[in-house]
């Protein structure tokens, strides 16, 4: 029997639909409408259809959405006084400097200019430090939805083992706080980690987030666990073929192993739109004392 195929779009667009209420029923009973700036440095093609996307998407939860597209020759100086105008305005809720950015620009201190308050994206050390100690905060967007992922398969997780793969400040590290708040025993595992096959086959929730295409094999995975395929990779196509986006996990090999698994695509990439969208009407709430 295969794996259950955790199917991140329905629950995404679940959570889109409870967002847009909410965002309706704040304006309603406060007349506050969130709104979330984007702001992108330079002409990455892939960026640029990942900014498109958030903006529709923003658009149709009854948000505000503020674009601001940059030129790559923006210096850095420029782009930090474009967010203090940002934190400044009060119709502005979230901010999100979408990465990477030019050379020239230092992405750590731009993104630790960003007001606390507003980073949707939970990059600011001040909010990694709320989420790390139980503080609240702002949760970055894929390792939530990550979670929501694990948790609407209505499985009880405390006391499982946790294996992310994968120490990045953007996935493994939140996915970490996330997992121990879930009451699991979580292992981080990296480049140099010893017989990473091994223990990958003792983790009840597998979390793959290394970056490399279908690194993570069936014959890796402990049967029966739950596999969070984080990778997006795209491979290139054989001659006169289209190229493939695939995972870090090699989905068709886990499929007869693993009790579910995420696809790629499909999977988590939904979930980081509808999290991010979350994460604003949050910031919104906040700022306003209204609760999360």
């Amino acid at each position: 029997m295969g794996a259950q195929i955790i199917d991140g779009k329905a629950v995404a667009a679940s959570l889109r639909r409870d967002v847009a209420a909410r965002v309706a029923q704040l304006q309603a009973s406060h007349g506050i409408q969130p709104g979330l700036a984007v702001v992108l440095v330079g002409n990455d093609p892939a960026s640029e259809v990942y900014v498109g996307s958030k903006a529709r998407s923003t658009v149709e939860a009854g948000m505000r959405s503020f674009e601001h597209r940059l030129s790559d020759q923006t210096t850095q100086a420029e782009l930090l006084a474009l967010i203090a105008r940002l934190n400044a305005d009060d119709a502005v809720d979230g901010i999100l400097v979408q990465l990477p950015l030019p050379k020239q620009i230092d992405s750590t201190v731009v993104l630790q200019a960003v007001d606390p308050a507003k980073d949707v994206d939970g990059f600011h050390p001040i909010n990694v430090g709320r989420v790390a100690t139980g503080a609240g905060g702002i949760v970055p967007c894929t390792p939530l939805g990550s979670l929501m992922l694990i948790k609407s398969l209505h499985r009880p997780t405390a006391g499982l083992d946790a294996l992310i793969v994968g120490r990045s400040n953007i996935v493994g590290k939140p996915m970490v706080q996330l997992l121990l708040g879930e009451q699991c025993t979580v292992t981080i595992a990296h480049s140099k980690t010893r017989d990473l096959p091994g223990r990958c086959r003792q983790a009840d929730i597998l979390v793959a987030a290394i970056g490399r295409p279908q690194m993570i094999r069936g014959d890796w995975i402990k049967p029966g666990a739950v596999v969070i395929d984080v990778g997006i990779n795209r491979l290139p196509a054989p001659a006169g073929g289209k190229s493939r986006l695939v995972g870090d996990v090699a989905f068709e090999e886990a499929l007869e192993v693993a009790g579910a698994i995420t696809p790629v695509p499909g999977g988590v990439g939904p979930m980081t739109i509808a999290c991010l969208l979350q994460n604003t009407l949050q910031a919104a709430r906040e700022r306003r004392a209204l609760g999360a």
